[in-house]
């Protein structure tokens, strides 16, 4: 399992705010969510000079509260012979009073700009909450003698994690209640949980600030009391030896926040004599620590975006010396997991797209693989999960997920149909090695998530439980449909996309088109269902799978960094004009979204194509990107330079300039626009989006509602809490709706629309 699996989510915006990113595995077990330390308080205001008020907005008659104008302060910035000036670049100063007096400034003005709203928003919180169950339960997990879930309880914001031993009726047993951990805490998040080979321990992680700084501790689950260990400012990920005594994790980088150390921690010592076991030399990589699903062996794991190395251990002798598995060498990407005698690669080697390919655990070089799964041109290996008889194999064709199931015993491998046109599709929850039965979850953007348990042998599936949502849902009144947008260099581009039964396709209905496109993620068709408050409301909500993702394949995602990244951009312009010239919407009604990169996204079509979008919602944006990549000493800096390019290399400079969204931000008319960010954001620095909103405030030119809302209390990922965080939703939601003149629910989506609401 890769680095990049593992932090994939962090890197998004990961809040549901108006999206939720596809899962993707992890070696840790429950929930992530993001952080940075507590800034100071004050109360000196910014320096702001008057600006006349804004006209009214898309027909809505409002007094319009005066925007604040954050001072002008030059600044110079020089490279490669070119000089820009930064206004805003003081903004970094996060323990300046009148930065977070700024802040606070900006949070008012949206208030006040949005006050007319209030009621519309608390509509859509009662709607959103009222659709989940509040007493929910995940599908028990087998985990040797214990099964475990995790469950929800009336009026709680966060998981209480819970096994049963035996089988999943047995009796349940309470191994941490995430509420009475988040009890006086403004925000939360409890992650990485792993229990030990003899189920008797319980290490977890819990971060109350929001910048991904853990404290590490363990429960004894018999007696339900935490041990005396306490390891403080760590990342979430660790792994046990098979001692039950040892547990490794991993440490990052108090500045860079690079996870570059590996530790090893032997219960009823102290962490400060904790032995050092690994260290990552090359800025440019980041290390994890694993272990496999058999348990047998432990992994270190070195990745970063075009090279990977493993090294391994038997979990049986925590005090050994580990064993590189195969160099790290550029452009070769590999994970591993052991099958028995062998280990299970998937690799790029000699394969763009990856295949799969097994060597014995003795002897790893190249030389001995052999080949398991071919690579193929059309088709796209994104992961394996191996059985003791069987892998399934997860591959993209055309774009869709695919579940390919490879016998150990050398009989005809088959897939899983799934049958609609657009749908998500994963293996979860899959802890026992030795069993014939897979898990997965199926999803797509009118069906629920919905987990199924699959007999590899018998090829039989059956269905364990598909989310409840309430409030009288009925999938039958959504379609979705499948497209294809011509791009300008005739490339055709995928779109997911969702309407109501009675949608008619005359131009007049506004739509919603997300889009993300960086890091080879790829942006599946899943349900949620706070959606629901905008498709009854007569939104179109389509994904535009643009390149930088890698849903056709890895050539998609090559053709979508770098010195080819622009093709993001005009993939999604080409997108949305796609569904204008189709009759979805029209550019009165056309909205867009992204989040972190997809921030970027929204950065450079506002820059490039203004006229085409009624409104854009930029989360959490990745909008500074000259003068962030030429930082090295902030986070997602030198780990990055071959997804975006290095700064310091001429070309790649003077590229990357001409698409930074902050530095292509022209004297003109833009969209309105929704800027959300955090303060404690680890991931971008909530001054990017703070400059971006400030120098965008002195430069557009027809009035555009520009909104800028900070977290004060949460980092990348927004507010945490099941329920709370829809608050965020809701602001968003109805930004859309009072633009697009749509806040009414109409007779016939209320009369089926969700009921009961919870505070």
């Amino acid at each position: 399992m890769s680095l990049r699996a593992v932090r994939l989510a962090s890197l998004l915006f990961a809040s549901s705010a108006l999206f939720s990113p596809a899962l993707v595995p992890s070696l840790g077990w429950a929930q992530t969510a993001t952080q940075t330390p507590p800034a100071a308080t004050q109360t000196k205001p910014p320096v702001t000079q008057a600006q006349p008020a804004a006209p009214p907005h898309a027909g809505t008659a409002v007094a319009h509260a005066t925007p604040p104008l954050a001072r002008q302060q030059p600044h110079r910035l020089e490279k490669h012979g070119d000089v820009r000036n930064d206004d805003f670049f003081w903004l970094k100063e996060r323990e300046n009073p009148e930065v977070l007096a700024y802040l606070k400034a900006e949070n008012a003005y949206t208030e006040a700009e949005m006050a007319h709203t209030k009621q519309l928003q608390e509509d859509l919180y009662q709607e959103i909450v009222g659709r989940i169950q509040a007493d929910d339960a995940t599908v028990p997990a087998q985990d040797g003698k214990y099964w475990y879930h995790e469950r929800y309880v009336e009026g709680g914001e966060y998981a209480v994690y819970c096994r049963h031993p035996g089988g999943p009726d047995g009796p349940e047993q309470t191994m941490l209640d995430g509420n009475a951990l988040a009890r006086g805490h403004e925000f939360f998040s409890c992650s990485g949980l792993q229990v030990s080979p003899n189920q008797e321990l319980l290490a977890y992680g819990t971060d109350v600030v929001g910048r991904r700084f853990y404290t590490l501790r363990v429960r004894n689950l018999t007696s339900g009391k935490d041990l005396p260990d306490i390891i403080p400012d760590v990342t979430n990920n660790c792994a046990w030896a098979a001692d039950n005594r040892t547990l490794f994790y991993t440490k990052q980088d108090a500045e860079t926040l690079r996870w570059y150390r590996i530790y090893a921690h032997v219960l009823g010592t102290a962490a400060t004599a904790d032995r050092l076991v690994y260290e990552e030399p090359d800025a440019e990589f980041s290390c994890f620590v694993g272990a496999t699903k058999s348990k047998r062996f432990l992994l270190i794991g070195s990745e970063q975006t075009l090279a990977t190395e493993y090294r391994f251990l038997r979990a049986d002798q925590p005090q050994g010396t580990w064993t590189v598995f195969l160099p790290r060498e550029t452009d070769h990407e590999y994970s591993i997991e052991d099958w028995n005698d062998d280990f299970v690669i998937r690799t790029n080697w000699k394969a763009k797209n990856f295949c799969v390919m097994r060597a014995p655990i003795g002897a790893t070089q190249t030389a001995r693989w052999t080949e398991v799964v071919p690579h193929q041109d059309d088709v796209f290996v994104e992961g394996v999960e191996v059985f003791r008889d069987h892998l399934v194999v997860s591959r993209r064709r055309k774009g869709l997920l695919e579940l390919h199931v490879v016998p150990r015993d050398g009989s005809p491998a088959h897939d899983l149909d799934f049958g609609e046109p657009a749908y998500q599709a994963y293996p979860t929850d899959n802890r026992e090695y030795d069993t014939p039965v897979l898990r997965y979850a199926y999803t797509s953007l009118t069906t629920p998530k919905s987990i199924f348990d699959y007999d590899l042998n018998k090829r039989t599936k059956k269905l364990l439980k598909e989310d409840a949502v309430l409030g009288g849902f009925d999938k039958r009144n959504y379609v979705t449909e499948r497209l294809w947008a011509p791009a300008a260099d005739g490339a055709r581009v995928p779109i997911s996309l969702v309407v109501r039964r009675d949608f008619v396709k005359d131009g007049s209905a506004p739509l919603l088109l997300t889009g993300y496109g960086s890091y080879g993620f790829s942006r599946d068709a899943s349900f949620q269902s706070q959606r629901l408050s905008l498709l009854d409301r007569g939104f179109v909500f389509a994904i535009a799978h643009v390149r930088g993702g890698q849903e056709l394949g890895r050539d998609w995602y090559e053709n979508g960094k770098l010195m080819h990244k622009k093709n993001t951009f005009t993939d999604f312009i080409d997108c949305g004009r796609f569904l204008v010239a189709q009759k979805y919407t029209s550019p009165e009604r056309l909205f867009a979204e992204g989040g972190s990169a997809g921030g970027l996204l929204m950065g450079a079509v506002a820059n490039m194509a203004p006229e085409l979008f009624k409104g854009i919602i930029s989360h959490v944006p990745f909008v500074d990107v000259v003068t962030t990549m030429l930082d090295a000493d902030i986070p997602l800096t030198t780990g990055e330079y071959d997804e975006w390019g290095d700064p310091n290399d001429a070309a790649a400079y003077r590229y990357m300039l001409s698409y930074s969204p902050y530095d292509n931000l022209q004297k003109k008319a833009y969209p309105n626009m929704l800027i959300t960010t955090g303060l404690h954001d680890s991931q971008v620095q909530y001054w990017e989006p703070a400059k971006y909103v400030a120098k965008l405030r002195r430069l557009e030119t027809s009035g555009a509602r520009i909104l800028l809302q900070t977290n004060m209390d949460a980092g990348h990922g927004g507010a945490s809490g099941r329920f709370k965080r829809h608050r965020e939703t809701a602001l968003g939601y109805a930004f859309l709706l009072d633009l697009s003149g749509r806040a009414a629910l109409p007779a016939a989506a209320s009369k089926a629309g969700a009921q009961a609401a919870r505070p």
